[in-house]
């Protein structure tokens, strides 16, 4: 039986996090297109900012998506021992 202290039932919230990120890409855009049609350079730039921050979370979350799921012990390995002997 496990021992370890993560969940047993753990699962990535990588497709959730890419939908909010498209969700928040459109309205970057948009912002980012609004602010710049009425003139309004700070809030123009503030969004312009965002949605490069988001456009990059979303290369990550893609790449992430890409690579699939990596090996995970199951429950009946059990957690590696503490290392013996004095810490160096």
């Amino acid at each position: 039986m496990r021992t370890g202290s993560e969940p047993m039932t753990a699962r990535s919230a990588l497709r959730a996090r890419f939908w909010l990120s498209v969700w928040g890409l459109v309205w970057a855009i948009f912002g980012t297109a609004a602010f710049a049609l009425t003139g309004r350079t700070g809030w123009a730039v503030a969004c312009g900012v965002l949605w490069l921050v988001v456009t990059i979370d979303m290369a990550v979350l893609l790449r992430h998506l890409r690579q699939g799921p990596h090996y995970q012990p199951g429950p009946d390995v059990p957690p590696y021992r503490p290392p013996e002997g004095p810490a160096p």
